[in-house]
């Protein structure tokens, strides 16, 4: 980052764990305020905090109410906005902590999971026009009410990466525990390829199928108003992952990663009867209780029956269940099937777009690991395999070997 540039920075729970974490996080801020940059730093709660809290509020009751929960989940990130700041003035230089709510993040009114409507910059403009170092509570906003809101996990991502939109920052900093994006869990394909540069579309999809280095939301943020984002460690001074709009160079890469979800469950409904406005029947209670469905498959009708399968949260499953057997009952389908053993594959390539084959070879690798495919999803540049969840890391690491997204340097090695 050359001079007097605009950074936001955001620290995870990992990054911040410790006094001595803060400490050099604090040293590793003020040498980039010492070449002239201008720096917003949000960070997480301390690794841990968040569940502490949550398991407090469990030994008062085991349906803590939501707004009350909010807001002692976001005195976790107080905690640690509050410790850096002290950090950075016993190291001689000016920082001023401040809230979600301070900062201007104005959310809507869903507890645990709010979304962000539009930032206020004028406080994090004004503390900077200051000269001072700008520490902003992650993970939490205020809603029209002036209530506390929490943006659900992942919520400090969004929180750096929209604010790095609404102040158009230079580029927006990602620290965490790994070192970048790779083209697969480096748990499971020990010569798993860090990669260099990704499209926001790229990593928009490996979010939202089961990615766990970006928070989906951030993502919509950095493509929504091209925010270059770099995914990096704090532990190392290394060079991470560029996340940054579509460039040609990368259309030449088939495949630029695959990745892995176990946390969705499939739900069937049987048969329904096939007529107009019976879908909206089916999804509408599902929607209204907030519930995220994924794929959807509707059998071809036979006699004017259907099947309709889809996919939701295993958070979501019994609640999804309840609903969907009350729903039955009113249109007269025959019953509801549930399956939590399931696990979702996918591989991801903007290159996908001018190359055929993809999808065969996916299949064809699957199959030559006797591995069944239950449901089958697809876009323009993204394959999604719902297989049984014991045959995940086989199927992994048999995709990132049949595409090629081993790092040769380290299998040389």
């Amino acid at each position: 980052m050359g001079a007097m540039g605009l950074i936001v920075q955001k620290y995870g729970g990992t990054s911040v764990g410790s006094i001595e974490k803060i400490k050099r996080v604090a040293e590793r801020v003020i040498k980039l305020c010492e070449k002239g940059n201008r720096l917003v730093v949000v960070l997480s709660a301390m690794a841990g905090q968040t569940d502490a809290l949550i398991q407090l509020s469990k030994e008062l009751t085991e349906t803590p109410d939501p707004r009350e929960l909010d807001v002692l989940m976001a005195t976790g990130e107080q905690v640690s906005v509050s410790l850096f700041a002290i950090a950075i003035k016993s190291m001689g230089y000016d920082c001023c902590s401040i809230l979600g709510f301070q900062a201007g993040i104005h959310t809507d009114q869903i507890y645990g999971k709010a979304r962000i409507k539009n930032i206020d910059t004028d406080r994090v403009l004004a503390e900077l026009d200051e000269n001072r170092i700008v520490a902003v509570a992650g993970f939490q906003g205020v809603d029209e009410n002036s209530n506390i809101t929490t943006l659900g996990r992942g919520g400090s991502d969004t929180t750096a990466v929209a604010l790095a939109a609404a102040l158009k920052a230079d580029i927006c900093e990602i620290y965490t525990d790994v070192e970048g994006v790779f083209s697969a869990d480096p748990n499971i394909c020990t010569h798993a390829r860090k990669l260099d540069r990704i499209s926001h579309e790229e990593m928009l999809e490996l979010a939202s199928l089961g990615a766990k280095v970006l928070d989906i939301r951030s993502v919509e943020f950095a493509k929504k108003f091209n925010v270059p984002v770099h995914v990096r460690s704090s532990f190392t001074r290394n060079e991470g992952t560029m996340v940054v709009g579509e460039e040609k160079e990368m259309e030449k890469v088939l495949v630029s990663g695959v990745v892995y979800d176990k946390s969705e469950a499939r739900v069937t409904i049987t048969k329904v009867p096939d007529r107009p406005g019976i879908a909206f029947k089916i999804f509408d209670p599902v929607f209204k209780a907030g519930i995220v469905v994924d794929m959807i498959i509707q059998n071809t009708s036979v006699e004017g029956i259907t099947d309709l399968t889809f996919t939701v949260p295993k958070t979501d499953f019994q609640q999804t269940s309840k609903l969907l057997r009350e729903v039955a009952q009113e249109i007269g389908a025959e019953e509801v099937l549930g399956d939590q053993d399931i696990a979702k594959v996918s591989i991801v390539g903007v290159g996908m777009r001018n190359h055929a084959g993809v999808a065969s070879l996916m299949f064809e690798t699957l199959s030559k690991e006797n591995i069944n495919i239950s449901m089958i999803s697809t876009s323009e540049i993204k394959i999604s395999c719902v297989i049984e969840e014991k045959y995940t890391e086989l199927a992994v690491r048999a995709l990132h070997e049949a595409f090629g997204l081993a790092d040769e340097k380290q299998r040389d090695e």
